[in-house]
């Protein structure tokens, strides 16, 4: 016997029916998530350090009369371009003049004292071989005479020292150079051997330049200096370094360092400002910005991006921090698409989209 549904419910079944056939689609798949990313290529991490200096002469020589005198005459001022043996100052020279003459009349006076007592001892000895004199006669006569050639030769000497004093009244250029200081003015009574004039010498040129203690050896390492004139920055000049000072200068504790400058052309002038750049050896390594590195752990890494605009993780190695980066040196080669922004954001073999110009 067949048994009906009730009256009832039929609209409860027409209802679930319904509800039934309309179930929710399945969500569409997330778009790829836009980053920004750059294209490593390793480089040189060779420390590098620019300073700034002022060009200078190889030698510096500050020229000084060798004996006291009054400056009568002073023939060069500063920039002056002088030859070698030309006169630069002039001693007023009346009163080395007088020592000269005197030094020569003390020669002849001891000339005249020799000539007489080797006369007497001459004498003395014809007389002793006769027998005519005393054996005390003859030694004396014997010891004025070695006397009197002593003070003649003392009194040679003296007139030679004499005469050369009486030329040490010129200042001589003892080499081609340009003047660079002036020490003493016309009238001024200087002492002997203090400085008149400093000459700048011809040919080799460097820059000193001033280094902080903390990086006086990364300047012996350097394998490349460069230098380069405020002037004409588009010139790069070779440089070595020459001299590196052995204790730091009082007041700015730093090193004074020469580098001598290679190739010198007429560009290259007393006093001008130069910088002076070093570069040190180094590695290739990668260098990436600081928001590139996703770390959850002790092992930083990156966010690759593969040919299919897939991300993945690569375990990097750090080394030291400059500025905003951070320098890869391993885990990473060239060409590598690596995110650099929004790494906090991914998950693995997630799709990204590259932002336009990347």
């Amino acid at each position: 016997m067949r048994t009906s549904t009730p009256i009832w419910l039929l609209p409860l079944l027409a209802l679930l029916a319904g509800l039934a056939g309309c179930s929710k689609p399945e969500p569409a798949a997330a778009p790829p998530r836009p980053v920004r990313s750059i294209v490593v290529k390793a480089e040189s991490l060779a420390p590098s350090a620019t300073y700034s200096g002022e060009v200078r002469a190889r030698y510096e020589t500050p020229l000084a009369f060798r004996v006291a005198g009054k400056l009568a005459e002073r023939r060069v001022e500063v920039g002056s371009v002088v030859k070698k043996g030309q006169v630069l100052a002039r001693l007023d020279e009346a009163d080395l003049q007088l020592q000269a003459a005197a030094g020569e009349a003390g020669k002849v006076a001891a000339q005249a004292q020799l000539t007489r007592a080797k006369s007497d001892y001459e004498r003395f000895k014809a007389l002793r071989e006769k027998n005519l004199v005393s054996e005390f006669d003859f030694k004396n006569a014997q010891t004025a005479y070695e006397v009197a050639r002593s003070q003649f030769d003392q009194a040679v000497a003296q007139a030679r020292v004499g005469d050369n004093q009486a030329g040490y009244t010129q200042l001589i250029a003892d080499a081609n150079g340009v003047v660079t200081a002036l020490q003493a003015e016309i009238g001024q009574v200087v002492a002997a051997g203090q400085p008149v004039v400093t000459l700048a010498r011809s040919g080799e040129r460097e820059v000193q330049i001033a280094v902080p203690e903390s990086r006086v050896d990364e300047l012996r390492r350097a394998t490349d200096i460069a230098v380069r004139l405020w002037a004409k920055p588009e010139k790069a000049y070779p440089g070595k370094v020459r001299e590196i000072a052995p204790d730091t200068d009082p007041v700015t504790r730093t090193y004074n360092t020469r580098i001598t400058v290679q190739e010198v052309d007429t560009d290259l002038k007393l006093g001008m400002t130069a910088t002076v750049t070093l570069t040190g050896a180094g590695a290739q390594a990668v260098r990436l910005p600081l928001t590139a590195i996703y770390q959850t752990d002790a092992q930083p890494k990156v966010w690759l991006v593969d040919g299919n605009q897939q991300v993945n993780l690569q375990p990097v190695t750090l080394g030291d921090f400059v500025d905003n980066d951070v320098i890869v040196i391993a885990g990473l080669k060239d060409g590598d698409r690596v995110v650099t922004a929004g790494v906090n954001r991914l998950v693995p073999a997630q799709h990204v989209k590259l932002i336009e110009g990347e």
